[in-house]
């Protein structure tokens, strides 16, 4: 960690800091995976200004505007949820225990088709960033129709958020001609451009099996003239694997590769069928991959083969999907059944260790999106986005190990502070940036609509 001891020096002498951050137990999540007991963090105009050891407000007084006491607390980077639809929030319950193309052609696209709107995505979107906040999560990627609205909420919110315009072939609730595509790719990557330093806008095409060969070339094409990111699902279920090898002769991987669409810039979601061969293909071409088990799970989809992606160098981050397939947004939870499945498939108890998950969950998820230089650890220079994590719990009580307490005992209902960009926007279980009851009560009111039909 860099040491600023002259800079230090300088801003005790008078310089104000925003916001101070003393005691508890610092994880940095940085290369080096530092622990810090009794801290000192100086955030200023949203930054990470310093982190200090040994911390004693005696002889080190900072002029802070506001000082948070994080004793009995783990202080650590704001958790990063890499794949999400935060619109289906309003399809919360409507479809459960069903297989995933059951649930896709019968329930969720006609609850689209006649459903979403432009409204609903952002009301939708606002519960789910609600729900993100309380338990922990500052750093999102949504891809989804009516993306705008979704970007709107994020950007009225002060969430970070790598948003991306949805694409499939037959009539979309926000595109009712595939024709064009290009065109709103363009446009919505034009419209969100340099909007917001918390904003980043992106492309997703659903599935290799909702979109033809031209639509994941043209999409894919505008994404690189653009220099962004391009996600879709990927070898989610063995019926995508069959139904693509039929179509094309190839599983999905090979087919994308096949089209030129794997590379650095490119997120793969889910990746539950892959074999060796394909993990080292999405290694070599740069591709990440989002992990989704809980989604998975309760689909009866698959289990990725995570700790072999690991091992190939393939880097990897935790989504949860969206409500209508999980049901809930903690990432927390989330870390933890990521953690435990694979022990169980492996039946080895020591892969995907708790240090391991977490770091899918910040720093990993940061390097996914693109984002490490700005968040995803707690680090001089970076962006200040930090969650405080209440340990003084029966449930958390006693403590030996930081990084498991996380992963297989906290939940979001344990985060006490979130701040995003420097600042503070929940504490003590209040949300500070939107009216939450009244966004509840929107939904309900989207949700009574969508029952009667």
């Amino acid at each position: 960690m860099e040491n600023l001891a002259g800079s230090l020096k300088a801003m005790r002498n008078g310089n104000n800091i925003d916001i101070l951050i003393t005691g508890g137990i610092l994880l940095t999540m940085s290369d080096s995976m530092e622990v810090i007991e009794n801290p000192a963090i100086g955030i200023r105009d949203g930054k990470i200004l310093f982190v200090d050891t040994n911390y004693d407000p005696q002889s080190n007084p900072y002029n802070a505007g506001e000082v948070i006491d994080a004793a009995e607390s783990i202080v650590m980077p704001g958790l990063i949820n890499t794949h999400t639809h935060l619109p289906m929030t309003c399809f919360r319950g409507l479809a459960d225990d069903i297989p995933l193309k059951d649930w896709l052609d019968n329930y969720i696209f006609p609850a689209e088709s006649k459903h979403l709107n432009k409204d609903t995505a952002y009301y939708g979107a606002m519960l789910a960033i609600g729900e993100m906040i309380l338990s922990g999560t500052t750093t999102f990627c949504d891809g989804y129709f009516f993306e705008n609205s979704v970007a709107q909420a994020a950007k009225d919110t002060g969430m970070r958020a790598v948003c991306c315009q949805g694409f499939v072939d037959f009539p979309a609730p926000d595109n009712p001609d595939s024709a064009s595509n290009i065109q709103i790719a363009e446009s919505f990557i034009a419209s969100w451009h340099d909007v917001s330093s918390l904003i980043s806008p992106a492309l997703f095409c659903h599935a290799p099996y909702t979109c033809s060969p031209k639509t994941l070339r043209d999409i894919k094409q505008v994404a690189r003239n653009s220099k962004t990111f391009f996600l879709t699902h990927l070898s989610e279920t063995i019926s995508e694997v069959e139904e693509l090898k039929q179509q094309y002769g190839n599983t999905p991987v090979r087919h994308l590769h096949s089209l030129g669409i794997l590379d650095d810039f490119t997120i793969a979601v889910h990746c539950n069928f892959v074999d060796e061969d394909e993990i080292k293909m999405l290694a070599d071409c740069g591709v990440k991959v989002s992990h989704n088990p809980e989604s998975s799970m309760k689909l009866g989809a698959g289990v990725a083969p995570v700790p072999a992606m690991l091992k190939q160098g393939v880097i990897v981050g935790l989504g949860t999907d969206g409500c209508a397939s999980n049901n809930d947004l903690d990432l927390l939870l989330e870390m933890d059944t990521a953690a435990k499945i694979h022990k169980l498939k492996t039946m080895d108890p020591t892969v995907m260790d708790a240090a391991t998950v977490l770091r899918m969950a910040t720093i990993d998820g940061a390097k996914l999106l693109g984002l490490e230089d700005k968040t995803g650890s707690i680090e001089v220079g970076k962006c200040a986005d930090i969650i405080i994590l209440d340990t003084n719990k029966p449930h958390l009580t006693p403590m030996y190990n930081c990084y498991s307490h996380i992963v297989y005992a906290a939940s979001g209902s344990d985060i006490s502070i979130s701040i995003i960009d420097g600042k503070i926007i929940m504490k003590d279980r209040r949300l500070l940036n939107m009216d939450i009851l009244d966004i509840m009560d929107r939904v309900r009111k989207i949700a009574s609509n969508i029952g009667n039909h």
